[in-house]
């Protein structure tokens, strides 16, 4: 009985497109209370508590604060997500986004 060899096909896949990264950036407000904010950074944004808590510090101290950055469908999610979350309860809370 003769072995038969048989050669894989190479089938070439392109790259898909990558979706553009975009920064999460937080804003201070005077309403918000510092522990809902980090509550939204640690649920919606999923970061780890300290990091949260520092976050929310920086926005507070400086007005603004960096909080992620995401592919650009993910960051509207997500910052939809808070806002939604903030307006349910009565706060002004806003995240913005700009490209990397």
């Amino acid at each position: 009985m003769t072995q038969r060899q048989v050669t894989p096909e190479i089938i070439p896949v392109s790259e898909p497109d990558l979706e553009p990264l975009y920064r999460v950036i937080i804003h201070n407000d005077n309403v918000t209370p510092m522990d809902f904010v980090v509550h939204v950074l640690q649920s919606i944004f999923m970061v780890s508590p300290p990091d949260a808590v520092n976050i929310m510090f920086e926005a507070h101290y400086r007005g603004s604060a960096y909080v992620q950055t995401l592919p650009r469908a993910e960051a509207q999610a997500r910052i939809g997500k808070a806002h939604f979350a903030a307006g349910l309860e009565g706060y002004p809370l806003h995240f913005s986004m700009e490209p990397e």
